[in-house]
């Protein structure tokens, strides 16, 4: 429409959230109405936010100031490339799990669902505030909403003790994040006065390098504290399998990406100078969480545990773009700068979209057989054909397999490490090719982590009697599952096009973009089209090339001289369930290799027992190590305070008797 910018239509998305989610409170006693109607209002919601980003993407950066907030301290709203990018990311991924919602949501209680509509719709609009905030009053009253209305998500299933401490540990690390964050702001405002509160008086300011760094690293530590970076990872794998399948699949796949979202804008938008060892911290933590996460990932038994740990993983990868892109910039490496960050870019969206598929998959295993438990499943690929192919694309696609999506940024990113020329800095030198090793040993164990994933849950036999009576997700749990498997598939035959779109984001950061990258409409050169190129239409052509050519021979070559018998059974004419590999038996080698970073406790049995029974458990030694020792030392102080407050009012009037002698002393 004329005169309507895009700012307009995506700061208008969030009030009709709110409104969606007030009115599914109002009709809390009509739980199929909210669920046929409420969950895919909401997703046409997403997809219009969606659309709009992209709209947005190659426009200039629109500014509004709200008539809403405190005196003298207005909310001040900004779409800019970067903004636009994480609106298309949010949007396109809550489409799909909202519409798979509809159906997950429609055996919920009616008081429930109503409440959980109103939460689910908070939390979409509070992402949607955080990415157009431009001030830090606006930024930090969208974050906390987020944090709180993603906690009462999380612990939607309260009466469960576990649930509730996972929300309790979620919602602690998430405000100690929230205060370095703050804290952040706080340097980059520079005490210049109530004005400075803006993101525009943060990208005017001139702030010495140690105060930059200060405000770079506390930002680094706050928004890794919500993404799930080590140390502050803990939460996350307690969280995702504690919430709702959709609620997990938006945490991990859209909220991740706002701390990614946060880490970006303060780096390379609100700070203008910048320190090559930045990059090399945020080089080094990444790689360290994405080994960790992708090696934790191998040794879990729950799905979504697996998935959270899996999580972990991609956030170091992102980490890693960051840290690469910082050090080039430093160096005066544009294009190489802008490659990474377009990698970056690209893995945040991929992530979202193979991520939030697997999520709400898990979700219909659940729904279906009411077990987490990937060692009580198998042989689901019978009884779900539709979530098991459709989570073989999500599979494959995290798996850094071409020609889906996750391939497409992984080798962008490996490309970055490749093409790099020698820098002026010999420990960096020394220090990248390591890294690029380090890179592909997580994906390399990323691809062993699905095959157990996938393998344990739809292939084999039922490894309980009652999975002969599971059955496949519902219409618009389909509907949900193949958005964000066509989403996998688009994403990686078009990186084209894809990474064209990118190109306004890259350059308004860094004032450079890969350009030239698009050799043709197929192919994909991120530097030099003789040195590295990739076509993933043609590697689609040749797959299939191949497939159709085998079938032809087997079909005219060997027709007729086939001969059908039972397959050798190794020596066992009675195969059962529990001859298959188990996921423990999966992650078994892993938990070997990297024995001493797991704290283990396991039960075997000896050939005497009368009822073998076999008990393993991988812990993190971080939580044991830095976490515990910090809670009893809390706990101590805590009974500590406790002996000031005995209930006695002749005590608290000594307190403040002594407290206004010491201030007369020293006033």
């Amino acid at each position: 429409m004329l005169g309507v910018l895009p700012l307009d239509v995506a700061g208008a998305i969030p009030v009709l959230w709110l409104a969606l989610g007030l009115l599914g409170l109002a009709l809390q006693r009509s739980p199929q109405l909210i669920a046929n109607t409420l969950f895919p209002l909401g997703a046409f919601f997403s997809l219009l936010l969606a659309s709009t980003g992209l709209w947005a993407l190659g426009e200039g950066a629109n500014i509004a100031v709200l008539p809403l907030g405190l005196p003298d301290l207005p909310f001040h709203l900004r779409l800019d490339p970067l903004s636009a990018f994480f609106l298309i990311l949010l949007g396109g991924t809550s489409f799909g799990v909202s519409l798979f919602g509809a159906g997950y949501f429609r055996s919920m209680a009616g008081k429930t669902l109503g409440l959980l509509c109103l939460e689910y719709h908070v939390f979409l609009a509070s992402m949607t505030m955080v990415l157009l905030a431009d001030d830090a009053y606006m930024f930090m009253l969208a974050w906390e909403t987020m944090a709180l209305s993603s906690y009462f998500l999380v612990t939607t299933d309260h009466a469960v003790p576990d649930i509730r401490r996972a929300g309790y540990l979620y919602l602690l690390i998430a405000h100690v994040g929230a205060i370095a964050i703050l804290l952040s702001f706080g340097v980059m405002q520079g005490g210049h006065g109530v004005g400075a509160y803006t993101f525009d008086a943060m990208r005017a300011a001139q702030l010495a390098p140690l105060w930059s760094s200060l405000a770079f690293l506390l930002a680094l530590f706050g928004f890794g504290a919500k993404a799930g970076l080590l140390p502050m990872h803990v939460w996350l794998p307690e969280a995702h399998p504690a919430a709702p399948s959709p609620v997990s699949a938006l945490m991990s796949g859209v909220m991740l990406k706002t701390a990614i979202y946060g880490i970006l804008r303060v780096t390379f938008d609100l700070l203008d100078t910048h320190q090559w060892w930045w990059g090399v911290v945020a080089l080094a933590l990444g790689l360290i969480t994405a080994v960790f996460g992708v090696m934790f990932a191998a040794v879990q038994g729950d799905m979504k545990r697996l998935l959270a740990y899996s999580s972990i993983e991609n956030i170091g990868l992102l980490l890693v773009g960051i840290g690469l892109t910082v050090i080039f910039h430093v160096y005066g490496k544009d294009a190489l700068a802008a490659l990474s960050l377009t990698a970056t870019l690209y893995h945040s969206l991929n992530h979202a979209c193979f991520k939030g598929l697997l999520f709400i998959g898990t979700g219909s295993i659940l729904h279906a057989t009411g077990e987490r438990n990937m060692g009580r499943l198998g042989g689901l690929i019978r009884k779900m054909p539709w979530a098991a192919a459709t989570m073989l694309v999500g599979v494959l696609a995290i798996s850094g397999l071409p020609p889906l999506n996750g391939f497409v940024s992984e080798w962008l990113l490996l490309q970055a490490f490749l093409l790099s020329p020698g820098l002026p800095n010999s420990y960096i030198n020394m220090l990248l090719p390591v890294a690029a090793a380090v890179i592909a040993l997580a994906a390399a164990l990323a691809a062993y982590v699905m095959v157990k994933f996938y393998g344990t849950i739809f292939l084999g036999q039922h490894r309980e009697p009652a999975l002969e009576h599971a059955h496949d997700a519902g219409t618009m749990e389909r509907l949900g599952l193949v958005w964000l498997a066509g989403a996998c598939v688009a994403l990686g035959l078009a990186p084209v096009f894809v990474v064209g779109q990118l190109d306004s984001v890259t350059r308004s950061l860094l004032g450079h973009g890969l350009g030239n990258a698009a050799q043709s409409w197929m192919f994909i050169a991120p530097v030099d089209f003789e040195r590295a190129s990739y076509s993933p239409v043609y590697f689609l052509l040749a797959v299939l090339g191949v497939m159709w050519l085998t079938y032809l021979l087997v079909r005219h070559f060997y027709h007729g001289r086939l001969r059908r018998g039972a397959a050798w059974d190794c020596g066992f004419p009675a195969q059962t369930a529990r001859m298959q590999d188990s996921a423990e038996g999966f992650g078994q080698p892993i938990r070997r290799i990297f024995e001493p970073f797991f704290k283990i406790e396991s039960e075997l049995p000896t050939a005497f027992d009368a009822q073998p029974r076999y008990h393993g458990r991988s812990d993190d030694r971080l939580w044991f190590l830095l976490y515990l020792p910090i809670a009893r030392l809390t706990e101590k102080f805590s009974g500590w305070v406790s002996l000031l407050q005995h209930g006695r009012i002749h005590l608290y009037l000594t307190y403040t008797f002594a407290t206004l002698v010491v201030l007369l002393v020293f006033v």
